[in-house]
């Protein structure tokens, strides 16, 4: 075992040969649009993130679902395992089943399989005192899905958050593994700043955020001033918040954003300063939009986080 629960990691990873380690993962969602071809490209994009976070390539998928039967049509399970397919197979992974209990809420996801080297693995421990750190997605799916769940989100802001989401991590996994970086988490229900912390933790390190660099998908500030906000997000903020510093000019209607839960979120990446403007320009030329450097790596502080 080469990377195990130890330091909360995306994915665990099992050495198999001098050349080859398999990356194993499972998650799954409830939706969080209606459309269920949509919600289930989303899930299995947020389940394949796991994979790609750690540097690795999916090859194997198993669907899991819980599925209310008494309440719902079974086309309803068909689009939504199609709307999964079609992202295994873009991950130019393969589907080999799964498994399907009846239940009241409506659940879908995928364990995953893939393969990396042993020598190429990337943790969420390995950032290094003077790194930078770049965000590959927007922040704020979760309060737009909330939003939406209102039938307040306006259509624009939707489609965007959709977009987002149903996008794979798989381009961005593929820059980062170029560069040799040294970190990679990414970014789901423990929102931006759990994730950040439980990285800067596992290096024993502190992370410093810049507020005004984070990407924000458009809507998200007014959804979260008019207290569109999952309940998720005041959790995270219960848990990790005590070992964050957010400085005064940080809105504070806009500090739970730092806290929302993301679904199928960006990669936060930590790579030499020197490499940072090459990671950005090669996102870019791989067609991944919206992608920012939002911090640095710093001496280990009272805080794990700050964000000035």
């Amino acid at each position: 075992m080469l990377v195990g629960a130890e330091t909360a990691d995306d994915a665990g990873v099992y050495q198999i040969s001098p050349q080859l380690a398999l990356v194993q993962t499972v998650d799954f969602i409830t939706p969080i649009v209606d459309d269920p071809y949509l919600f289930g490209q989303i899930a299995a994009a947020n389940s394949l993130s796991d994979v790609y976070a750690m540097g690795g390539k999916p090859l194997t998928a198993l669907n899991v679902i819980g599925f209310p039967s008494r309440f719902l049509d079974l086309s309803i399970l068909t689009e939504i395992l199609m709307g999964g397919l079609a992202k295994i197979h873009q991950a130019h992974a393969v589907l080999l089943g799964g498994h399907t209990v009846e239940d009241a809420e409506l659940k879908y996801g995928l364990s995953v399989t893939g393969t990396v080297h042993p020598q190429k693995i990337v943790t969420n421990k390995g950032a290094r005192e003077g790194d930078v750190l770049i965000l590959t997605k927007s922040l704020g799916t979760g309060i737009i899905s909330t939003a939406n769940k209102a039938q307040m989100a306006e259509p624009e802001a939707l489609q965007q958050a959709v977009d987002s989401m149903v996008r794979l991590n798989d381009k961005a996994a593929e820059a980062m593994v170029e560069l040799n970086s040294h970190a990679c988490t990414d970014i789901t229900g423990f929102g931006l700043l759990g994730h950040a912390a439980e990285m800067a933790r596992g290096c024993g390190l502190s992370f410093r955020l810049f507020y005004s660099s984070l990407p924000i998908l458009d809507g998200v500030r007014e959804y979260a001033a008019r207290g569109l906000v999952p309940g998720g997000a005041y959790c995270n903020e219960r848990h990790f918040g005590r070992e964050v510093f957010i400085a005064p000019q940080v809105p504070e209607v806009e500090r739970i954003i730092l806290f929302d839960p993301q679904t199928s979120g960006g990669l936060l990446i930590a790579l030499p300063r020197a490499k940072g403007e090459q990671l950005l320009q090669s996102l870019k030329e791989k067609g991944i939009a919206g992608a920012s450097l939002v911090g640095e790596v710093i001496n280990r502080e009272e805080n794990l986080i700050t964000v000035e």
